[in-house]
């Protein structure tokens, strides 16, 4: 049971980045924005948290520093797509690639520079609970504000009334101006807030999870964070699952890495990635039109139940997603 736990334990703490990046995507998309630079801004937000926190031994301000580069990526975003009116996918690729390339250049100086981190912070009392406070209670504080991120993301989009006029920018603007409200102010406000959630995942890389810095320090997870969107359905406890089964992956590739020497490392490297893109290829293939249809002819004890799980996988992205919206 020890080893499960601590099984677990490693499961949430390597989400947690994760987390932050699926969350502030979701409140960007919810709103109608889609945000394709979160590979470049979690590169940039570890590299400029990093060298920030190394330069003057703060932090906290090398997080502040990496959710002011995440607002300001998501501002360009905004500026260029929503203001100018050109492809916010076209946009935010560029931004994504732009990001890579300039977080190599930038943080050329400090690549392998050893530097500060997130301190480790038990919760006294809670973490000498049996089993549960090995789990939950025994991180450090960027690991139990992931925690607590998800149901606040869904209290917000869901019990606010903040979070139904977010909801309705991603589905009917045009009724959301109708009503008095400022469409492009607030996928400005929803894209910026979500930038910084991306940015700051960038720095619970390079000063926690994967402390330090170096080329390319956490490549490829911003498309997968893009990915555990969609499987998730834009639904903030679906996501959360996503990330948690994606860093489970994770652990399993570094426990059979111990256990299988002969097999490269780099299998093991790309193993969590290839695995993802097989489970968001299932789910798609069960919420296709074409398994709607199989399930419809099969007879009623069958149909039943099936029908009622894909119905439950399927979801639909929001109906203004990436749209640009003219006043009337």
């Amino acid at each position: 049971m020890d080893q499960l736990s601590r099984d677990i334990a490693s499961i949430l703490a390597a989400a947690a980045p994760l987390i932050f990046a699926t969350m502030g995507a979701l409140i960007s998309e919810r709103a109608g924005v889609i945000n394709l630079s979160l590979d470049g801004t979690i590169l940039m937000g570890a590299m400029a948290g990093f060298s920030v926190a190394l330069a003057v031994g703060s932090v906290p301000l090398g997080f502040v520093t990496a959710a002011l580069v995440g607002a300001t990526f998501a501002l360009i975003l905004c500026f260029l797509s929503l203001t100018l009116g050109q492809s916010q996918t076209a946009v935010g690729f560029v931004l994504a690639l732009l990001g890579t390339e300039l977080s190599s250049f930038l943080g050329a100086p400090v690549v392998r520079v050893p530097g500060p981190s997130v301190p480790f912070m038990p919760i006294p009392f809670l973490s000498d609970l049996p089993i549960i406070g090995q789990i939950l209670f025994r991180h450090d504080l960027l690991i139990y504000a992931s925690l607590l991120l998800v149901p606040s993301t869904w209290w917000f989009l869901f019990h606010t009334r903040s979070g139904l006029t977010v909801r309705a920018l991603g589905e009917r603007p045009a009724a959301a101006f109708a009503r008095g409200i400022a469409v492009t102010r607030w996928r400005y406000a929803a894209c910026i807030v979500g930038g910084m959630f991306v940015g700051i995942a960038g720095a619970a890389y390079s000063l926690d999870l994967k402390q330090g810095w170096s080329y390319r320090h956490t490549f490829g997870i911003g498309w997968i964070a893009l990915a555990i969107v969609i499987f998730g359905g834009w639904r903030p406890w679906r996501v959360a699952m996503g990330c948690y089964l994606f860093a489970a992956l994770e652990i399993l590739a570094l426990r059979s890495q111990s256990t299988l020497r002969g097999v490269p490392t780099q299998v093991f490297q790309v193993a969590p990635f290839v695995l993802m893109i097989l489970v968001l290829a299932l789910v798609n293939l069960i919420a296709s039109p074409g398994t709607t249809r199989r399930i419809a002819a099969l007879p009623e004890p069958l149909r039943r139940p099936l029908a009622a799980l894909v119905n439950h996988i399927a979801a639909a992205a929001p109906a203004a997603l990436g749209k640009p919206f003219e006043r009337p």
